[in-house]
């Protein structure tokens, strides 16, 4: 269910009215982020464990929020700031745009992007020890997580590779059919379509829902200044409550994080690639290279070749290898160091 209208509003006051209101909001919006779906547990403590785990994975730094206590009673205000804290960090909302977008071509992932984890983590490292949400659990059942994460990975793959020859026959048996010639051949929801014409109002549907949303987006870009002046004045009021120093050196802490951002964002960087692209398919006998797509149109269009993508996930690939392989045998040197020191105890590497 929505929140109510004043759900906000009595955040704003700390009231406990509204913060197993928040807690839900929260979960129900970063299910989406994160690919799940609007159904929710009925357990707010699992849900309570699922915005703390996922609001730490992006880096949220505020103390005060992981003490909240499990079955939300109480920290409605902590919540308001962690929400308009995903607002701005994220971009909360374009996501949510993104993810419910409707897709009538087929599309793919191509992100040739390095992950920054040493910059991303810099933000949660003083945390992490003290305010860990799991408690320590036996390495073997770790390695067991591991196991059973490859295993899923790998049955993963396989869905996708299999989804991957489907699309292809597709694309193969209705190639020269689409009336736009730049693709050429129907996606997957044309096809339907053209198999049970009926479906074309559920489709619509979904058109008009997702045209809904864009306009309650544009509403909200109109007033979001009015939102930001409003939380502003909510922090003031917070701050109040701190002691000077704990709130100088939060300060210190966030320009020095916003310094290195700022020092990794300028640094030069080769183009890469990233985004959500059109699958579009192209014979051996055509003049144009098989891959993906940016846009649909009449006008000449930006593509990028799929050799060219799995040529530079391989070169990825490789580094990371050495990179693997660079730190494992540090930590045999460590494991080394600390067998030395122990007496009568024999290490067998696994």
């Amino acid at each position: 269910a929505r929140p109510a209208p004043d759900t906000l509003r009595r955040a704003r006051f700390d009231r406990p009215q509204a913060s197993s209101h928040c807690w839900r909001l929260l979960c129900s919006l970063l299910k989406q982020v994160h690919g799940g779906k609007w159904t929710e547990p009925d357990a707010i403590d699992i849900q309570i464990r699922f915005v703390k785990s996922v609001l730490w994975y992006h880096g949220y730094g505020r103390p005060e929020l992981y003490r909240l206590p499990s079955d939300g009673s109480a920290g409605s205000r902590e919540l308001l700031l962690a929400f308009s804290w995903l607002l701005h960090r994220i971009s909360l909302l374009e996501q949510l745009l993104a993810r419910n977008r409707v897709r009538t071509g087929d599309e793919t992932s191509v992100c040739t992007c390095e992950d920054d984890l040493t910059n991303s983590q810099k933000g949660r490292t003083e945390i992490a020890p003290e305010y860990s949400l799991e408690d320590k659990v036996d390495v073997r059942y770790l390695q067991w997580l591991h196991g059973r994460l490859r295993f899923q990975w790998r049955s993963l793959h396989a869905l996708h590779q299999e989804q991957s020859k489907l699309l292809h026959k597709i694309h193969l048996f209705t190639s020269g059919s689409h009336m736009d010639k730049i693709l050429g051949h129907f996606s997957v929801t044309e096809t339907e379509l053209i198999r049970q014409p009926e479906n074309y109002k559920q489709l619509l549907q979904f058109l008009e829902s997702e045209t809904m949303q864009l306009e309650a987006f544009l509403e909200w870009k109109q007033l979001e200044q009015v939102y930001w002046h409003w939380m502003v004045k909510t922090r003031e009021e917070e701050l109040q409550k701190e002691e000077f120093c704990a709130a100088a050196r939060k300060t210190q802490e966030a320009v020095e994080l916003k310094l290195l951002d700022l020092t990794y964002h300028c640094a030069p960087k080769k183009p890469k690639m990233h985004g959500s692209c059109r699958l579009v398919f192209r014979s051996k006998h055509s003049a144009s290279k098989t891959g993906f797509g940016r846009s649909v149109s009449k006008e000449p269009i930006s593509t990028v070749s799929a050799t060219e993508v799995i040529r530079e996930l391989q070169m990825r690939k490789a580094s990371l290898e050495r990179e693997l392989k660079q730190l494992q045998e540090e930590c045999r040197q460590r494991m080394d160091e600390i067998a030395e020191g122990l007496d009568g105890v024999i290490c067998i590497s696994p």
